[in-house]
């Protein structure tokens, strides 16, 4: 879909339809924040656009060292260190802390980042079933070294067995990493993530992953940890080392969102009113929806034809829900990934409802 404008919840399309937006991954609603724009403005005529080097030349500035620093603080650990996207994040934890034949064992439905990863350390991989922590055990063997999960799960908004998978990281010595780039901002206490909603710390989940482009509006990601596994990193991630760095503007807005999630936390109370809501809304209308407590709330249709059917009568009744099919998801399983926000109305919320209603097969 070509959008040519946003605004608020809304997306105009290039062919000038205006759509209220289920589908975007702007959770809190802090993308077109104006707080967000002025810091990235007033940073860029300070700074300039752009950083100009990688982080250890010369592009890591004053921004990208306090949102580091921030992002330490928020989630409970030593130090964070910032990454381009969470896909060069999770390349850079696995292929720095395995090599190869390292025996790694991932969620079968962790991000695609945390697949390619594993394969480009040129780890032994193992999967096992999705959410599944006594699947896990079986397939654990004595050369596994590193267990990665999401801690949202992006196409089924839920949540991954974290004690569990924390408990057999402990017996078998083994790293834990999660990548919470659906959670934080979204789940648990202050929005401090998956972790903290089920009271883990470091020493249960020693590796963290969070992206800046979901619930805080803006662009990035960071790894998280103690100081001697950020410090590994500097030296050893190959995505850290050898690319530009995260322009500061990018970082100061990604330090307005972080305030605004701290000095906000109604912000997360809308966001969790209006998933109760769009829930009861559904049960009552009839629709079969997934056990997610989290903003990513599939309709599962099955074949890729009723998906993107569904997908194009939701949008000629003003709504944009993206259809998402294989390989994103398994075979079988495409669906409508509605993602809902703290900013939605429940006028829109009912509305959408009413739509679906009317848009999916019997």
């Amino acid at each position: 879909m070509h959008v040519s404008a946003a605004q608020g919840r809304g997306l105009r399309t290039a062919a000038g339809a205006q759509l209220v937006d289920f589908s975007s991954n702007d959770y809190l609603g802090l993308a077109r924040h104006p707080a967000l724009a002025e810091a990235m403005a007033g940073c860029a005529r300070q700074r300039g656009a752009g950083s100009g080097a990688s982080h250890l030349v010369t592009g890591h500035g004053a921004e990208h060292e306090a949102l580091e620093a921030e992002l330490a603080a928020f989630t409970g650990r030593e130090r964070a260190l910032l990454f381009s996207t969470g896909y060069m994040a999770n390349l850079a934890v696995l292929a720095s802390l395995a090599g190869r034949g390292t025996g790694i064992l991932l969620d079968r439905l962790s991000h695609a980042s945390l697949l390619d990863g594993a394969r480009l350390a040129g780890a032994r991989l193992t999967r096992f079933a999705h959410a599944n922590a006594d699947d896990a055990a079986r397939r654990a063997g004595e050369a596994t070294r590193l267990i990665g999960t999401d801690g949202v799960f992006s196409m089924d908004g839920d949540l991954a067995p974290l004690p569990q998978l924390a408990e057999l990281a402990r017996a078998r010595d083994a790293w834990l990493v999660v990548d919470d780039a659906h959670g934080l901002g979204v789940v648990g206490p202050g929005g401090r993530g998956t972790l903290a909603h089920f009271g883990l710390g470091s020493a249960e989940v020693p590796v963290l992953v969070g992206t800046l482009g979901k619930a805080f509006g803006s662009f990035g990601a960071f790894v998280a940890g103690d100081a001697t596994l950020i410090e590994f990193l500097v030296q050893k991630a190959r995505p850290y080392i050898y690319t530009t760095a995260l322009p500061q503007p990018v970082a100061a807005a990604s330090r307005a969102a972080l305030r605004l999630l701290v000095t906000e936390p109604e912000r997360q109370a809308r966001l969790q009113g209006n998933i109760a809501r769009f829930r009861t809304r559904a049960a009552e209308a009839g629709i079969a929806l997934t056990p997610s407590a989290t903003p990513i709330q599939p309709v599962v249709l099955g074949t890729s034809a009723a998906a993107l059917a569904a997908q194009r009568q939701l949008a000629a009744r003003g709504y944009c829900v993206m259809a998402i099919r294989p390989p994103t998801v398994p075979a079988g399983s495409a669906r409508l990934r509605i993602t809902l926000a703290a900013t939605h109305t429940p006028a829109e919320i009912d509305g959408l409802i009413a739509a679906l209603a009317a848009a999916l097969p019997p």
